[in-house]
């Protein structure tokens, strides 16, 4: 049993209007992988968490598209007097350590780098890098990074 599975769990009892059991899985979440994967927010199918999802926190509003891959110490999450919060499209590979912070968009098959900082939206088939991130590459195949 790894985080996004307890996750996928605690979402269908959320859905269903199961009380309390979604409130003591995000708990156990937090126990055993030190993160915070509410069940509130939205993560599509095929997604996975590197090494288990240790370290990863995200939004309680986010939404994740589906077959993304976000590795360890991954922060998405608001900021200060911004009420949006990140949106994640398809495809997308979330390098160790990067923070998704604010009302940012990243497009379809984006490549964010291990510890990047990115607080400005980005269209698809990029990679980004650095902090704060910036576009390093654009027209990229998924294939040639996953």
């Amino acid at each position: 049993m790894n985080a996004i599975r307890m996750y996928r769990l605690a979402r269908r009892l959320y859905l269903w209007h199961v009380p309390i059991m979604p409130k003591a899985i995000y708990w156990l979440i937090f126990l055993l992988y030190n993160s915070s994967i509410p069940y509130t927010a939205e993560i599509g199918p095929g997604t996975k968490f590197g090494y288990g999802g240790m370290g990863v926190v995200i939004h309680d509003r986010a939404r994740i598209g589906s077959g993304c891959i976000i590795s360890q110490q991954v922060t998405i999450g608001g900021r200060s007097r911004h009420y949006e919060v990140p949106v994640i499209g398809d495809n997308c590979y979330l390098g160790a350590g990067a923070k998704i912070l604010g009302p940012v968009v990243l497009g379809n098959h984006v490549v964010v780098g291990a510890n990047a900082v990115v607080t400005h939206s980005v269209p698809d088939h990029c990679v980004v890098a650095g902090i704060p991130a910036k576009v390093i590459k654009q027209g990229i195949l998924m294939e040639d990074y996953v």
